[in-house]
């Protein structure tokens, strides 16, 4: 449940620490803790709650991954909640990261997601300069972590739907095909709804909370709020264009549909010359005309071909047959 817990002075890291200790070396001068958590049990989650004086309120939105994206103040520290998101082949994985931000303390916790944090740890570790400006730096890493996963996703489904739109302009109704359509339609919803509220968090981090998050620091969240609009921009354009492709396809199914009943109709209108000649001499009428004449079958058969093999020029010519 606790991935690590680990202390850091003028960015350089000093070790581990224990949840006992956590009160005590969040006190000294120039020093902030990182604690990484993923789906800490009741018990766990109260004990941090004693060591960093958080909120109640805090704590009990941090204990069921249901929560929508926000970002809350109680007293000195702030809660934040962003959806993490991340592709899987045809599937999408979600989850939650909780932020529990001091001016000298971030706890992440983790829910529902199979990826840590423990790459961004390691690497901001080897570059003490960044990681001095404290846990409003360590913030921005975790959430451009989770932004640029945003990107990768779509990323992932523009090249699907590029698979999808060779497939559905063959000219055949492929339900399967519409129905994948609608599955990457939803998925990028899903997407759209985690990536909107980071725009809207960066920007109050921007605004406020000085003293958490220093002025240097803002150009960082303006980097993550301009990411974030670019995934909305881009979810937006492809449901359109998934729309559009939809749409497009039942258009050119329909006119193919229109072309064959019109060739139907046509060698129908052909048919119809001899099966209304036949059928009248097939009537029991003594006095039809040339019935007893010598050549009267072959003038009929000669008549009925001339009318059709006309009425065969004329439709080809317009392109009914």
């Amino acid at each position: 449940m606790i991935i690590k817990c680990a202390a850091y002075k003028n960015g350089e890291l000093i070790g581990d620490v224990a949840i006992d200790n956590i009160s005590d070396v969040i006190t000294q001068p120039d020093t902030f803790i990182w604690m990484g958590l993923h789906e800490p049990e009741e018990a766990l989650l109260t004990k941090i709650q004693e060591e960093f004086g958080l909120h109640h309120l805090a704590i009990d939105d941090a204990r069921n991954a249901s929560q929508r994206s926000k970002i809350e103040q109680y007293g000195d520290s702030l809660f934040i909640v962003v959806k993490t998101v991340q592709g899987d082949g045809s599937k999408i994985e979600t989850g939650e990261t909780h932020f529990f931000v001091g001016k000298n303390f971030l706890v992440s916790l983790r829910h529902g997601e199979r990826t840590g944090y423990s790459s961004i740890r390691d690497h901001w570790e080897n570059n003490p300069k960044l990681l001095k400006k404290g846990p409003g730096f360590v913030l921005y890493t975790i959430l451009d972590f989770v932004v640029d996963r945003y990107r990768d996703t779509i990323i992932q489904f523009e090249t699907e739907f590029d698979q999808l739109e060779s497939d559905i302009f063959k000219g055949e109704f492929d339900r399967i095909a519409i129905a994948q359509f609608y599955d990457l339609k939803r998925r990028l919803l899903h997407l759209r709804s985690a990536a909107i509220p980071v725009e809207d968090i960066c920007h109050q981090l921007m605004r406020f909370h000085d003293d958490i998050i220093p002025k240097e620091l803002r150009v960082y969240f303006r980097d993550i709020q301009d990411h974030a609009a670019q995934v909305v921009t881009m979810t937006e354009s492809l449901r359109e264009m998934i729309s559009s492709a939809i749409q497009v396809n039942l258009g050119v199914v329909a006119m193919i549909q229109n072309d064959v009943v019109k060739r139907l109709a046509g060698w129908a209108a052909i048919l119809a010359i001899p099966t209304v000649i036949f059928s009248l001499y097939g009537m029991n009428f003594s006095a039809m005309p040339e019935l007893h004449w010598r050549f009267g079958y072959p003038a009929v058969l000669a008549v009925t071909l001339a009318c059709s093999v006309a009425l065969y020029q004329k439709l080809k010519r317009s392109g009914w047959v």
